[in-house]
């Protein structure tokens, strides 16, 4: 396999399939992700080429924009990477990546584990962290209708998978039922590291919201 020419052209489909994506799901969000796997993976001891084909097709056909059809991703990556002629092997790691990248909500457990998925987990999740991870939330909130924050409606921890998925629950209440529970849940030394700062933004932000909600400051 030539792996450079068939990771430039996994860079070149994901861009083509993305570029009318949803802002917080587009190019620029797997370009992100990119980066971070390949940062987490310098520190572990882990396939770069699978690494590197798990980011950038992990969000190929996420489930949101899918009808919640969570099949759609996998088999669009497969069949990619057939093309490319790229090793069952291989493919079926992928495949697997991506079918337990995502946080699902509630208290769901994987049914599959490799170093190589932890650190596309983690630097996707990062993703989700921060001043990026907060625009991120507002974009998507705004693109479902949903209303930035209401006071009586209380987040809920204990949704299913289904119910987790079909929430409709204001913008803030995310950072509750996801944001806030990434830090520990992060996989890997380096992941931990930059989680734990971008986390400590998300609380001065949320505090200073509160703030100006009330007029205070």
């Amino acid at each position: 396999m030539n792996k450079p020419q068939i990771l430039k052209n996994t860079e070149a489909f994901v861009k083509e399939t993305l570029k009318n994506a949803e802002g917080g799901h587009d190019w620029f969000h797997i370009q992100r992700v990119w980066n971070n796997a390949k940062l987490i993976a310098k520190n572990e001891n882990a396939d770069l080429f699978i690494v590197e084909l798990g980011a950038l097709l992990h969000d190929i056909a996420d489930s949101k924009f899918h009808n919640g059809d969570e099949s759609v991703g996998p088999k669009v990556a497969s069949e990619f990477l057939q093309k490319q002629e790229v090793s069952g092997e291989i493919i079926n790691h992928v495949v697997k990546i991506i079918e337990n990248v995502s946080f699902k909500g509630g208290n769901i457990q994987q049914e599959f584990n490799s170093i190589e998925l932890e650190i596309v987990q983690d630097a996707d999740r990062l993703d989700a962290l921060g001043a990026i991870g907060i625009a991120r939330t507002f974009n998507y909130g705004g693109f479902k209708g949903r209303a930035l924050y209401d006071p009586e409606i209380e987040p809920d921890l204990n949704m299913t998978k289904e119910e987790y998925k079909a929430s409709t629950a204001p913008t803030i209440n995310h950072f509750y039922e996801k944001l806030l529970l990434l830090k520990d849940r992060m996989n890997t030394k380096t992941g931990k590291e930059i989680a734990k700062r971008r986390h400590e933004f998300m609380e001065l932000y949320l505090e200073q919201f509160y703030a100006e909600w009330e007029g205070s400051k």
